[in-house]
């Protein structure tokens, strides 16, 4: 197994933990996790690299090592701003080789819009984005996060990291013994109680307030000027928010239309964590990209 270091830096007011792999002389490749997950998350890729890369992976706030910034609520602008301030840090004059997972595909889809001469070459990893929503909506949808205020979720505790680990195998049956005890190491601590409980903020389970309006975050990706690796699994259902199947998919691909230059790709015999499931089909595909 690759050996990581930890490093802890300043990030807009909050102690950023970040995770590194490999030579700090190395190319480097930046990849970001989606939700309720953490940088060490993307181990068993970076197994399965074949040349020398610098990889860097941030825990986002409120996840993982990146404690709480203690609010009740997550603006998803916040991870674009932090995204931008690590990249600034880690590679201030060099556009980025960039890679995001799950809700991190949706960060650097964004990022690369909005910032398209930081960005030389991205991967997305099953970001599909979510559901379209109309302004109608508004009004329930403000009610519910205020309703959700007023009894705020929490975590569950389990009695053994061996719970966490059989948590991790129920969400994703294909996940050996060896690697949900990997991930259940770092996904989980052990609290006062001597409990252990997930390193996610409760918070990120409140309902957002704000809409996903669809037709402005297209906007941006229409204006990524990187070259743009999807990568989708063939047995994920991540798609299942946006309705049945073939609607669902008409859907996707009208938006990765609006992406100027990009070259799709599908892992057989995966899904939606398919770096967990699949990473050495993953990592070849990455590789041959950059």
């Amino acid at each position: 197994m690759t050996p990581s270091r930890s490093e802890f830096i300043p990030v807009r007011g909050l102690q950023y933990h970040v995770r590194h792999w490999g030579d700090e002389g190395a190319p480097k490749l930046f990849m970001v996790h989606g939700w309720m997950d953490m940088s060490a998350s993307f181990q068993f890729v970076v197994d399965c690299l074949r040349r020398d890369w610098h990889v860097i992976a941030p825990d986002w706030r409120g996840f993982g090592l990146t404690r709480n910034p203690g609010v009740d609520s997550y603006w998803f602008a916040d991870y674009l701003g932090d995204l931008d301030a690590l990249l600034d840090h880690y590679s201030p004059e060099q556009p980025v080789k960039l890679l995001g997972h799950s809700m991190g595909g949706n960060v650097v889809c964004l990022y690369a819009g909005v910032r398209p001469h930081r960005v030389a070459r991205l991967i997305n990893l099953e970001g599909f984005g979510l559901p379209a929503t109309r302004p109608e909506q508004a009004p329930e949808r403000y009610a519910k996060w205020m309703d959700e205020l007023k009894s705020p979720p929490g975590m569950r505790g389990y009695a053994t990291l061996e719970e966490v680990a059989a948590r991790l195998q129920k969400t994703n049956p294909r996940l050996s013994d060896e690697r949900a005890a990997f991930l259940a190491s770092h996904w989980a601590e052990r609290n006062a109680g001597g409990e252990w409980v997930i390193l996610g903020d409760p918070a990120h389970k409140l309902s957002s307030p704000v809409l996903y309006r669809v037709e402005e975050v297209l906007a941006c990706w229409q204006r990524i000027s990187a070259p743009v690796l999807w990568v989708e699994a063939e047995e994920t259902e991540a798609w299942r928010w946006m309705g049945p199947k073939e609607q669902a998919r008409v859907e996707i691909d009208r938006r990765i239309a609006f992406i100027p230059q990009v070259k799709t790709a599908s892992v057989p015999a995966a899904g939606h964590m398919l770096h967990h499931d699949q990473p050495e089909r993953l990592a070849g595909l990455i590789e041959d990209f950059l």
